[in-house]
């Protein structure tokens, strides 16, 4: 009976390390197939945002970025660990600290090719006064891909999934975009109950006075203020343009948002003590907030919490709750 019984213990004992192997085999397949698709995916050709056709033979395992929005781009991808040199500018994720800066407008073209990446991101806003340094890289054997300076959201999509392309993750890369559309998406059917007689005029300002940018048309500003249903004070303007004082008090915004206080101290009560602004409707009523410039001006995943903190302070009573 003994004897049975030991034969039957080992019997489960076995069966139960066979399924734990299988399992862990099945896993380890799993893993491998997808590294193998990812690697089946290269050599790839993307046109990018230059006008070049940019040929990546191998998934990238090193990476430099030279702008913010494409680091951020890159992490939400699940491939901070492969980025070995981020601009002097970036900030976020909390990990960038810790990465070898590499420049700011101008970049350290010898420390980029002494760190050997496999690809540099570069971006279109910028590599107009660094084709030279560009070419360095091009010439030392390094895939160098300049993404396009998004100007919508459309734009911001195609960004994503241009680098999704570039580092093997374009799976990724458009479930990252399928997840901003829907949350955006959200947000514009909630603003549709803004009746027409509550819609507000808004100012965005990008830095401060005495030189005062704001975003104009034919920006992905523009676009988030007539998504939450609010009007752009400088909409007749194009693009990031300096306004002029006297039009935009005469324009008379509801609200007015800066964007610039985590460099200028107090950016609000700034606004609301400048000469002759004392009787703007955004003024006059207390109706002046700083939103973080990172979150409505980087072209990348966060733009989506950029247009939620913009519409929490355009519409507080329809969308704090």
């Amino acid at each position: 009976m003994k004897k049975i019984f030991g034969l039957i213990l080992l019997m489960l004992l076995t069966a139960g390390m066979m399924v734990g192997c299988g399992g862990a085999a099945d896993e380890g397949k799993e893993k491998e197939q997808t590294n193998h698709a990812q690697q089946e995916a290269f050599p790839i050709t993307i046109k990018d945002a230059s006008g070049e056709k940019v040929t990546i033979e191998k998934q990238p395992k090193k990476i430099v970025s030279l702008i913010p929005s494409n680091t951020e781009v890159v992490f939400a991808l699940g491939l901070g660990k492969k980025v070995v040199g981020v601009s002097d500018n970036d900030n976020y994720p909390e990990e960038t600290k810790e990465i070898q800066k590499v420049g700011g407008m101008e970049m350290n073209t010898e420390l980029i090719v002494s760190m050997k990446p496999d690809l540099v991101l570069a971006h279109a806003s910028s590599a107009h006064n660094s084709n030279e340094g560009l070419q360095q890289l091009k010439d030392a054997g390094i895939d160098v891909l300049v993404v396009n300076d998004a100007q919508s959201f459309d734009q911001v999509y195609d960004s994503i999934e241009m680098i999704g392309q570039a580092t093997g993750e374009h799976d990724k890369a458009n479930e990252i975009v399928a997840g901003m559309k829907t949350k955006l998406k959200d947000i514009e059917e909630k603003a549709k109950s803004v009746k027409e007689e509550d819609r507000k005029t808004v100012l965005v300002e990008v830095s401060p006075s005495p030189e005062i940018y704001t975003p104009g048309k034919n920006t992905f500003m523009n676009e988030m203020l007539t998504i939450i249903s609010a009007d752009n004070a400088a909409a007749d303007l194009d693009g990031w343009a300096k306004i002029d004082e006297e039009s935009m008090i005469a324009a008379n915004p509801d609200v007015i948002i800066t964007t610039y206080g985590y460099y200028t101290k107090d950016a609000v009560s700034e606004v609301k003590g400048r000469k002759g602004w004392q009787d703007v409707n955004a003024v006059k009523n207390g109706q002046v907030f700083d939103v973080h410039s990172d979150l409505v001006t980087r072209s990348g995943p966060r733009l989506i919490e950029g247009v939620e903190e913009l519409v929490k302070s355009v519409y507080p009573n329809q969308f704090n709750n």
